[in-house]
């Protein structure tokens, strides 16, 4: 039997006269993301992406697993596609579910007719195949509510498809119809769940993360590139920016009043990021900023770190409270590396009594005790650069 996955589609059948170029998104989106496993054909249809292999040898497990964390796909599930013929189709149905048939003591059959055409309607269909398979296997009880197997047939344009329940995917919409952002990505839970929500809405996302050796070590920086590679399993390949945030951080712990360290800093990597972002074509910063978290999240701070921004800043987890974001964490795979006990900048030098309800003027003027501007500029142009994959 030939596997093939069909892929549903969600929020793009609303696209109107918009829709070809979300489905051509989705399609280049799988093409890349299929593409180490061998040669597999695509082809769209009646609101379902059909994900077909071409060779023998393709690694169906890996593929389904892969086309699960696509943005754009709402359901899935490993059908095997015959012609409309009742006599084919009971023949995938014994072959496909021999085994669960023969352990199991109920089941049901649906059946979806999109094609019209066809002579049975779809309750007709449904009461054929079962009895069918209550004749080949009359140990069995149909139970319409709680089946311990669900043969599912799908009529469509193309021919008949059989498999059992469909699974869920990653929902949204294309990775690369909504502009490109750039996300603050610290070695914390909340800004992977960020950029992964970014992502599920459009955005094409890369990550800016800020170092400041020897304050912070190579491992910290290697763990921030892994969230990032587990990130890109759902964003597709991400460019990864390491600035170097050394000298900055040491002159605001020389020169500017401690209540204001945070402020400060997190208003320079602002100034920093959209710098970058600017200079190569992004549209917007992201953060993983959840509104009353920590001292640096309260409304008036970031009101004071927004202050510098001239591109817009979204905050995905902004209404989020910490459980939430944490199962989302463990949804995409990124709690346990955020987790592991390196430090990042954003813990250096912290101060002891942050300032939460801070007003803007007294932080520009508490940054204004130091001239930022050249460090500004030199970290800039040392910034490295590099693509980061998922596969």
């Amino acid at each position: 039997m030939k596997e093939i996955i069909l892929c549903k589609y969600g929020e793009i059948v609303l696209k109107g006269l918009n829709r070809g170029s979300f489905e051509a998104a989705l399609q280049r989106n799988v093409r890349r993301r299929l593409k180490p496993l061998g040669k597999i054909g695509l082809r769209s249809g009646q609101s379902t992406l059909y994900v077909e292999p071409l060779e023998d040898g393709i690694d169906m497990d890996e593929v389904f697993e892969r086309c699960k964390k696509i943005y754009g796909i709402t359901k899935l599930c490993r059908s095997v596609g015959v012609e409309k013929n009742i006599d084919a189709i009971f023949g995938v149905v014994c072959e496909r579910f021999d085994g669960a048939l023969r352990s199991a003591k109920t089941f049901k059959v649906e059946v979806k007719r999109s094609d019209k055409s066809f002579y049975l309607t779809s309750p007709e269909l449904a009461a054929q195949l079962g009895g069918m398979v209550l004749e080949r296997f009359p140990h069995l009880k149909v139970d319409l509510f709680e089946p311990e197997v669900t043969v599912v047939c799908e009529i469509r344009d193309e021919g008949a498809f059989i498999h059992d329940i469909a699974v869920d995917g990653a929902g949204g919409i294309p990775v690369g119809t909504s502009g490109r952002a750039l996300l603050l990505l610290s070695g914390g839970i909340d800004s992977p769940v960020a950029g992964c929500m970014m992502a599920k809405r459009g955005a094409e996302i890369s990550a800016i993360h800020f170092e400041a050796p020897p304050y912070t070590s190579e491992r910290a920086l290697m763990k921030v590139e892994r969230l990032a590679k587990k990130m890109a399993e759902y964003c597709g390949h991400i460019g990864f920016y390491v600035v170097p945030f050394t000298k900055i951080q040491e002159e605001i712990k020389n020169n500017c009043p401690e209540d204001y360290f945070t402020l400060i800093m997190r208003r320079l990597m602002m100034e920093i990021a959209q710098r970058i972002a600017e200079r190569d074509g992004m549209m917007a910063l992201a953060t993983g900023e959840s509104l009353g978290q920590v001292a640096s999240q309260t409304m008036t701070a970031m009101v004071t770190t927004d202050a510098v921004c001239r591109i817009p800043v979204f905050r995905p987890c902004i209404g989020l409270d910490k459980k939430e974001i944490i199962d989302m964490a463990y949804k995409l795979g990124t709690f346990e590396i955020s987790i592991e006990p390196y430090e990042d900048c954003c813990t250096v030098f912290t101060p002891r009594h942050p300032k939460t309800r801070p007003a803007l003027k007294d932080v520009e003027k508490a940054q204004a005790m130091f001239d930022f501007e050249p460090l500004i500029e030199e970290a800039v142009q040392n910034t490295r650069v590099k693509t980061v994959k998922a596969y």
